[in-house]
């Protein structure tokens, strides 16, 4: 799986990258045609400095989105992963219905 990490308006931290990279290479046990995936991180300048981050992954047939916006890249990284998660099983439940 290619993954493209995009950070606007500041620069990533290499252990941030790899965080990302391990959490979205767990995705490959779902569905091991995933082409790619694009990561979008970005954050707004308010008191609270929300994190935002966006996930496009691109599997045969379909492109797949999620995002999450918290108060760390971290926990929003978790749980985007675990919204692709969900989203990789309903395809392949819906492939193994449509065979039966």
């Amino acid at each position: 799986m290619n993954i493209q990490i995009t950070a606007r308006k500041f620069k990533a931290h290499d252990t941030l990258k790899e965080f990302i990279k391990d959490e979205l290479s767990s995705l490959e046990k779902f569905n091991d045609e995933i082409f790619s995936a694009d990561v979008i991180l970005s954050y707004q300048n308010t008191a609270n400095s929300i994190k935002k981050v966006e996930v496009v992954l691109n599997v045969p047939g379909q492109t797949l989105n999620a995002a999450d916006q918290t108060e760390d890249f971290k926990t929003a990284v978790v749980s985007v992963t675990e919204k692709l998660r969900r989203q990789l099983e309903k395809i392949k439940s819906k492939k193994v219905s449509k065979t039966r």
